[in-house]
């Protein structure tokens, strides 16, 4: 069966499985060192979201209450803090993967080293606060609502996929960041515009009763759409539209095997212009 897939789609999977107790020590250095010389340590990486799923719930609830109509508070606070866990993976990745090349330019100048699994490292230490965070959702959840939807154990079928999409994004802007360092300014100007076009503080069926030509424009953002799937099972307790899931599925492969194809070849010709 594994004969039958096209080599573009595996040959990301092997490099990685190859140099596996390479991305395994990296990441567990990089864990280490971001929390080196904090009082708290690791203990920041629960603290860090608590804050700010405490500040926005405050905030937007005060400012615009249209926006939480005809839902509790916590129900609002949980789907808010949903929306920023998937944002701010999506939006980490984003404003450092121009510049991870130069980050580690000591290692990509050596000509054995591989460099595509930078790509690697980066989106897995992402994720791995980002488990953090959801765990601390899941506890808000349970001490707030008691008790969690069975759909919450389906969201593996869509951090999987979602994954696959952030590697190709890392992956191609890695390869245009080595080029240019604009890059970077750009993530840096777009990102945030783009938070307030995903539907973090808001829900897409509300900017349907208001505007539907606008939301229809609003769920071109994949990321916004994972948003809301991911509410859906963690916290609506319903599964997402089959055909919309099947279409972000593709288009997060596609992005997936892009990416690495963009970045292997120019491999070689970024070793020389970093």
């Amino acid at each position: 069966m594994l004969a039958s897939i096209p080599p573009a789609y595996v040959a990301p999977f092997e490099r990685a499985w190859r140099n596996r107790e390479l991305i395994r020590a990296v990441v567990r250095r990089e864990f280490i060192s971001r929390f080196r010389g904090s009082l708290l340590g690791p203990a920041w990486a629960v603290l860090s979201p608590l804050i700010m799923l405490l500040t926005y719930t405050v905030l937007f609830s005060i400012t615009v209450p249209q926006l939480s109509t005809g839902m509790s508070l916590t129900d609002y606070s949980s789907g808010i803090f949903i929306g920023l866990i998937v944002f701010n993976l999506f939006s980490e990745l984003a404003y450092r993967a121009p510049m991870l090349l130069h980050e580690h330019v000591n290692f990509v100048k050596r000509s054995i080293f591989p460099s595509e699994t930078i790509a690697w490292t980066a989106t897995i230490r992402a994720f791995i606060y980002a488990a953090v965070a959801f765990g601390v959702y899941i506890g808000f959840r349970l001490v707030t609502a008691g008790t969690l939807p069975l759909t919450i154990l389906l969201t593996p079928l869509l951090i999987a996929p979602f994954a696959l999409f952030l590697l190709g994004v890392v992956w191609f802007l890695m390869a245009l960041g080595a080029f240019t360092r604009d890059v970077a300014h750009i993530m840096a100007s777009i990102v945030p515009v783009l938070m307030f076009a995903t539907p973090i503080f808001y829900r897409l069926e509300q900017i349907d009763q208001i505007s539907p030509s606008t939301a229809i424009w609003l769920r071109l953002n994949i990321v916004g759409d994972y948003i809301e799937m991911m509410r859906a099972l963690a916290l609506d307790g319903r599964l997402p539209n089959v055909f919309a899931y099947l279409v972000i599925v593709a288009v997060s492969v596609a992005v997936f095997v892009a990416g690495y194809q963009f970045f292997m070849r120019y491999k070689s010709v970024i070793v020389d212009v970093i």
